[in-house]
């Protein structure tokens, strides 16, 4: 290594840790970790990221590194990012040139999946070993066996990860299948695009050609008529081929309101499970494979501390990330400890509480029970609207601390002893009702 590319080298590890400190985001410091800066011209800096997520990540957030960046130089510097460049084999002369199949990391990335989410480093507990099972199952032999498969569940526990798995394994053994995951979003704006430009035969080509098809939090697409429409005659032309559909949804088809009884009684036609939230032992194991995966020591009982205090595995991660950036800042050690595991995750979630307002909660509750916010604060007692209002006046008073009086008052009722008793009726469905407890923690971490 010459002595200018030394420079460079030892400038961008001074500029990481002081990026560490100032962003505040251990996944984006994590990712600019894993950078090379490659080329320095006057006020201009190269670097390359080492897989296209990342660098398409970096990108998305180029004006704050620059801006951090300039600030570190004390001159204006303009940041370029490049993807660093694999090496490629030298083609067998005797190969006939058709015969040419993507690398698995190009197949992973035609078919929007994450290399990551794989059956390898996927923990399997009590929870949620019969989804496991399933997918493993549908991933082996695609088409043939439990057609839709179709996981439900709350959030963090494990569904998207399996549905990744699914599509890496069945790529891994046979690369020349059509793979596609989406989000029942990127779903719907697909469509939308394709009826503006008036092309929607390209939409049906490219979703009904397709040997497998996975669609994510398929949820949303209720109460979207045509969206419906098309993905009703997407799923009896692949089903009818023998080709694999997987969905994921945050509720079993029978409680997902606006789903047209047609697509309702499909989705029940295959295989349908519900991946429990993980528990205490199969947390443990998912901090130490995220720790693992991202060489981050740490303490046993540290471990213990994160997986008994948090039950979102999605949550594991960032708080394993968070805690790891504070070592380094506080004591100059990668090791995580329990102390310091147990300080911010006491911090954290009152930073959290602090900063959720009254109409945050009433939103997110609207939003999970798929009413109007307005009725919130009308007399209209039916049942689903006051099972949301009693939530809201439970979520008030115990997360967010607040008076009784103050709850009546913002909910229009008509004196504190209506909350008190809204308040109690949950607490009580909570230790008595498994379901009831479940939709509350996923409503409360979502906040």
């Amino acid at each position: 290594m010459d002595k200018l590319s030394t420079h460079i080298m030892i400038a961008w590890d001074k500029f990481l840790f002081f990026a560490l400190r100032e962003l505040g985001s251990p996944v984006l410091t994590s990712i600019l970790k894993k950078t090379n800066p490659i080329r320095e011209d006057g006020n201009m800096l190269v670097v390359e990221a080492d897989n296209q997520g990342s660098r398409l990540l970096l990108e998305n957030k180029k004006e704050v590194i620059q801006e951090l960046l300039s600030v570190f130089n004390n001159h204006p510097t303009k940041l370029v990012i490049t993807l660093k460049e694999k090496k490629r084999k030298a083609p067998v002369s005797s190969l006939p040139l058709i015969s040419y199949q993507d690398s698995p990391e190009a197949a992973f990335s035609k078919a929007n999946l994450n290399p990551l989410f794989n059956f390898e480093n996927f923990a399997v507990s009590n929870s949620n070993q019969i989804a496991h099972a399933a997918s493993y199952a549908v991933a082996t032999n695609p088409g043939k066996q439990y057609n839709p498969l179709f996981l439900y569940g709350g959030v963090g526990v494990g569904k998207t990860h399996l549905m990744h798995a699914i599509g890496q394994k069945i790529l891994a053994d046979s690369p020349d299948k059509k793979v596609l995951y989406c989000t029942s979003e990127e779903f719907t704006n697909d469509l939308i695009e394709l009826i503006r430009r008036k092309n929607t035969g390209q939409f049906r080509n490219k979703y009904r050609t397709l040997d497998v098809l996975l669609i994510d939090d398929i949820q949303f697409i209720a109460g979207k008529t045509y969206i419906q429409e098309e993905l009703y005659h997407t799923f009896n032309t692949m089903v009818r081929l023998n080709h694999q559909i997987v969905f994921t949804s945050d509720k079993s088809p029978k409680e997902i309101s606006g789903l047209e009884d047609r697509l309702r009684s499909r989705f029940s036609g295959g295989l349908m499970i519900d991946v429990q939230k993980p528990d205490f032992e199969l947390r443990c194991a998912i901090v130490m494979i995220k720790a693992k995966q991202r060489n981050i020591p740490i303490d046993i009982m540290a471990v213990k501390t994160i997986a008994e205090k948090i039950e979102d595995s999605r949550e594991l991660e960032g708080m394993i990330l968070n805690i790891y950036s504070k070592s380094l800042l506080l004591n100059n050690t990668s090791q995580i400890t329990n102390d310091l595991a147990t300080y911010e995750i006491k911090t954290q979630k009152e930073t959290r509480i602090k900063k959720t307002t009254a109409s945050d909660v009433i939103k997110t509750v609207c939003v999970f029970y798929d009413i109007k916010q307005s009725y919130i604060k009308s007399p209209i007692r039916k049942d689903s609207i006051a099972r949301a209002r009693q939530t809201i006046m439970y979520i008030l008073r115990i997360e967010l601390k607040m008076k009784y009086e103050e709850i009546a008052f913002l909910l229009k009722r008509k004196d504190h002893t209506t909350i008190m008793h809204g308040v109690d009726k949950i607490k009580n469905e909570i230790m008595t009702n498994d379901r009831i407890n479940d939709e509350i923690q996923r409503i409360i971490n979502s906040l």
